[in-house]
């Protein structure tokens, strides 16, 4: 006894249970409660004052205890004379399933977030918060907050050993902050946030909240009902990029609520004909620097926009506007912060234990452990989570490359190879084919969108057939070499063709997205208006033929903020986008050129329905280098464009386009037209084709093709 009551004092007793609440020792019966900071106690409901053992924070009663209810309420009066009650957390028997907790160990609990971490509950009629967490190497674990003036003492957890889950019900409390107060596996001390918290505190604070069930009321069934018509990959899908943090905020720098942007942001892109906005990691996260990217709240929207049902409303508002919500969202890696993932329990838990493994050294962080099955109901629970909780319209899995390849940005001496004797992680890849199944099964018309920069070959394709399941890839290949190839001098582009034409090889080897993202606005890169060449006019006019390239070629698009206005700095996460440069002239009329840009595709079949297949794209001419223009058809079922860049500042009136399909054909855009900031050079008036063979063609047309502009017509029947 004074043994167990000297671990209780110390904070070192892992097992509460076996001498608190109600206990038969030999023919004595004996209620023990354990509470420090207090003056006296009382127990059930005709208050019977416990005793004191003398010198301890530990109280006992054995006269009586028969009498007592199976879940006493105790009244006690701490240092300040203040008076509180609530039910003995140590009379409630286990209040975990054994089958969710099997589940859990064993890798195929898809809803962990229900299991562990705080949620309100009722036993027997009682109400409280039940507390749960994974820590199988904790010699203690603690549940503290305001409401024990945070000592580990108060309110130590029942430990189950097989799944090594720990779990307390408390009794009266229902809000505040919280964390997990653990006795590591090596003897020290960690205050540890909740993984599965589902609200947090405003960063620099660290701590969980108790969250309450969401009682959100949603307005968007039309919009679930026809998603999956959204979401076809034979629909028009644009996405604008967005850094909810720095995309606007208020005069004194602070952020907007998630109610203010949904109201400002959906009025600004709206009218601009995007299909989807994508949030950057809106995870709770420590450093503001790091995006979001460096997650420390897995089920936890960030505070700093509000409240998790005012994210509801931010989603709930940007349906009722006809526009999907995607979240960037982080499996590969999690941070360093010692309130957080890593070491959890003293150990490797949450990551890899071998050191080369576990570490990102790029960034910093540690790879999460896809051989863990309780690492794979924890990631997938997430993913799930935001879709069904906040009603997602998908997610686009960051750092895909990195969690593929054990060599990943590693030198040879710091992996090692797979039980075959290749770079592929194997549990990873097992990981994700899981992860897309569990979606699939879930949220059939959810998007699965995959940052992935290597050429592995079927992150798009079935997983049934040996691929990785994703919706979309992320096409990196065809945004490095057109941002190359437009950041040159135009004269120096006929050495480059090849960057242009080597693309629509392998376009349709996967279902891709064209991005033009955040990644490639920042670290010295330039903006996108930074980067093109030529005096002011001519960089307005590229930048205009470089989303010209991007909507009419095979794929989805999606364009960072403040591309859509030419911004001229790089993006500084720090403030809000300079939106007095998207009042003026040039940059104004770029921003129309992009809602143009969404409109034709909704107009025209032929830039959209089929982006991922072979059909949907052809060959005129890629071979004049010498002119820098390449022309192509884009092909639909009932619809046939043909699309003509000059990325020269040359005009070139009378040029020749071979055409296998003799007709008048109709100019439906030009981005030279003055409405754009352009030249307005050429007139655009109908063009009669000729039988005369060009270029392999039976027939061709003469079009006059304005400085560095792209020129689209259309067949008329």
């Amino acid at each position: 006894m004074n043994k167990q009551l000297e671990k209780l004092a110390a904070g070192r007793h892992g097992d509460p249970f076996a001498l608190l609440g109600r206990h038969a020792e030999g023919e004595r019966l004996v209620y023990r409660c354990f509470m420090p900071r207090i003056r006296r106690l009382w127990i059930g409901e005709n208050r019977v004052e416990m005793p004191r053992v003398p010198g301890s924070d530990l109280f006992q009663l054995e006269t009586g205890v028969e009498q007592l209810t199976a879940h006493p309420l105790l009244t006690w009066e701490d240092d300040t004379g203040a008076r509180r009650e609530a039910h003995d957390p140590y009379s409630f028997a286990p209040t975990l399933p054994a089958e969710g907790m099997r589940a859990f160990h064993d890798g195929s609990h898809y809803r962990a977030c229900e299991l562990l971490g705080a949620h309100h509950a009722s036993f027997d009629a009682i109400t409280g918060t039940r507390f749960a967490v994974w820590a199988p190497n904790a010699r203690r674990v603690s549940v503290v907050g305001d409401f024990n003036q945070w000592d580990g003492r108060s309110h130590t957890m029942r430990f189950h050993p097989r799944p090594g889950i720990w779990e307390l019900f408390v009794p009266g409390l229902f809000e505040g902050a919280y964390k997990f107060e653990l006795l590591t596996a090596d003897n020290t001390v960690a205050l540890k946030s909740d993984p599965f918290a589902r609200w947090s505190e405003q960063r620099p604070a660290t701590a969980s909240l108790i969250s309450e069930p969401s009682a959100y009321g949603w307005r968007d069934s039309t919009w679930l009902e026809s998603r999956h018509q959204r979401n076809s990959l034979a629909q028009p899908i644009s996405v604008y990029e967005v850094h909810l943090g720095s995309w606007r905020r208020h005069e004194d720098n602070s952020f907007l609520g998630y109610r203010e942007l949904a109201r400002q942001l959906c009025d600004y892109i709206k009218p601009l004909g995007f299909t989807h906005v994508e949030l950057l990691p809106m995870k709770e996260h420590p450093l503001d620097e790091s995006w979001g990217y460096q997650s420390t709240g897995y089920f936890s929207p960030t505070s700093r926009h509000g409240t998790p049902d005012d994210f509801r409303a931010f989603v709930d508002h940007c349906h009722a506007e006809g526009i999907g919500v995607i979240l960037d969202w982080v499996p590969a890696h999690f941070p360093r912060d010692a309130h957080a993932l890593a070491r959890f329990d003293g150990t490797a838990l949450y990551e890899y234990h071998d050191n080369w493994k576990a570490e990102h050294r790029d960034w910093g962080t540690l790879v999460f452990n896809y051989e863990r099955n309780e690492v794979r109901s924890f990631l997938v629970s997430s993913a799930l989570y935001w879709l069904r909780e906040f009603h997602l319209d998908g997610l686009r899995v960051d750092a895909v490359a990195s969690m593929l390849y054990l060599n990943f940005s590693r030198q040879a001496e710091q992996w090692v190879p797979n039980k075959h004797g290749g770079h592929h992680n194997l549990e990873a890849i097992d990981f994700i084919r899981e992860l897309n199944n569990a979606v699939r099964h879930d949220h059939p018309d959810c998007l699965m969108i995959a940052e992935e920069s290597s050429d592995w070959h079927g992150v798009t394709h079935p997983v049934e057939s040996g691929g990785l399941g994703f919706t979309l890839k992320w096409n990196m290949g065809w945004m490095h070499d057109t941002l190359n190839y437009m950041s040159k001098d135009p004269i120096h582009r006929k050495h480059h063709q090849d960057w242009l034409t080597f693309g629509p090889v392998y376009a349709f080897n996967e279902h891709f997205m064209l991005p033009l993202s955040h990644d490639e606005v920042v670290h010295l890169k330039k903006s996108l208006f930074g980067r093109m060449p030529g005096d002011e006019w001519q960089r307005f006019a590229n930048l205009r033929l470089l989303y010209c390239y991007q909507w009419f070629y095979p794929g989805k698009q999606l364009l960072f903020m403040g591309g859509e206005f030419a911004q001229q700095g790089e993006w500084n996460s720090g403030e809000a986008l300079p939106w007095s440069r998207a009042g003026e002239d040039l940059p104004s009329k770029t921003s129309h050129l992009v809602g143009v840009l969404n409109r034709l595709q909704t107009k025209h079949s032929a830039l959209a329905e089929w982006d991922c297949d072979a059909r949907g794209f052809e060959w005129l001419s890629g071979e004049d280098a010498e002119r820098s223009v390449i022309c192509f058809l884009r092909h639909a079922e009932k619809e046939s464009l043909v699309v003509v860049f000059n990325f020269t500042p040359e005009p070139r009136p009378g040029y020749r386009i071979p055409l296998h399909q003799p007709g008048r054909y109709r100019i439906v855009f030009n981005s030279d037209d003055t409405e754009f900031g352009g030249s307005g050079l050429f007139a655009n008036r109908d063009v009669e084709s000729e039988a005369k063979p060009h270029c392999g063609r039976g027939h061709s047309l003469v079009v006059d093709l304005p400085p560095l502009a792209a020129v689209v017509l259309k067949i008329e029947v």
